[in-house]
């Protein structure tokens, strides 16, 4: 064995061997841990966060980045609520609100790619925007009316004995995975991020490929808002504020490069459930949500320093 292949190796064992760990821990320290119902409350934790972070996946493996999934998620989210409080049937409210993110995606594809700029400028402007848009749109208020039914068991409510949100995260998470990995459209997306100049000498419509990935980003943004709506019951305009945060920590921490051209969802649904263990486990050792922030900066500089040497 190489010394590449056993750093590949390593790179790719070291979060699950990580969680394992975590979880060895979290079981010896706390007696409720490993109970069906905390188990499947982790579940509907990190629903939110990994639907993010296998969009996120995409856009970072095509060499992008998208901080804007937090204001896109309350701007879809608050989309849909106004939907229904217009009157419109629930399916109608929740795609409504999916498609507000895809609008979002296609803007930031468009910054990206025909007005070319970076990648992080034209997100962080597209999140103040969206954000700013929400607020005004909402009045900056939360909107509450009494929710359908059928909407707010999206929310959290159970099928085939597990959160709906979990399901969804479950058939989002194979579909992209299987795109990624079976389709010609997945290796175009490794080939961006590797090298976009070779990628477009072989053929690859570099521009329209990097935009397709921030439409898809964009529309599971708006999906996860509309969950996310659903589960909190009202439409908050302030709602996944700090979100960016762990949707790339996510993806960093499961093995994604920032610098294009390497990751997979299951890599970064590995990182969302590494996080989620973590969080749950401070929460109930009852360590602050302070240090829990500083321990999450901490570990993405960790795995950015190391992802860096790898590629030296």
């Amino acid at each position: 064995m190489t010394s590449t292949t056993r750093v590949e190796a390593l790179r790719r064992i070291a979060p699950l061997g990580t969680l394992l760990l975590l979880c060895s821990v979290l079981s010896f320290a706390s007696p409720h841990f490993l109970t069906t119902q905390n188990l499947l409350q982790i579940g509907l934790q990190i629903s939110i966060v990994a639907i993010l972070a296998v969009g996120q996946a995409l856009v970072i493996i095509a060499g992008g980045i998208d901080i804007s999934v937090g204001s896109t998620v309350a701007f879809s989210g608050i989309a849909a609520v106004l939907a229904l409080r217009e009157g419109a049937p629930w399916p109608a409210a929740a795609l409504g609100g999916v498609l507000a993110g895809g609008l979002v995606g296609a803007v930031n594809g468009g910054l990206a790619t025909a007005a070319r700029l970076p990648p992080f400028i034209a997100t962080l402007g597209t999140m103040g925007l969206v954000r700013g848009l929400t607020l005004i749109v909402s009045g900056g208020v939360n909107l509450i009316f009494p929710f359908p039914p059928g909407f707010a068991a999206l929310g959290g409510e159970r099928a085939l004995g597990l959160p709906i949100p979990l399901l969804i995260l479950v058939a989002v998470a194979g579909l992209f995975q299987a795109v990624l990995s079976l389709t010609s459209y997945g290796r175009r997306l490794y080939a961006l991020g590797g090298n976009a100049e070779a990628a477009r000498l072989s053929g690859i419509a570099v521009h329209r490929t990097l935009a397709s990935a921030y439409v898809l980003c964009g529309l599971l943004s708006g999906l996860a808002g509309v969950i996310l709506a659903a589960r909190l019951g009202i439409g908050q305009p302030t709602a996944a504020e700090g979100y960016e945060l762990d949707v790339i920590a996510a993806c960093v921490i499961g093995g994604a490069s920032l610098s294009g051209g390497r990751g997979s969802v299951a890599e970064a649904l590995l990182g969302a459930l590494l996080i989620g263990v973590l969080r749950n486990g401070c929460n109930l050792l009852d360590i602050s949500a302070f240090w829990q922030r500083a321990v999450m900066g901490l570990i993405i500089l960790l795995a950015v320093f190391y992802d860096r040497n790898v590629r030296r």
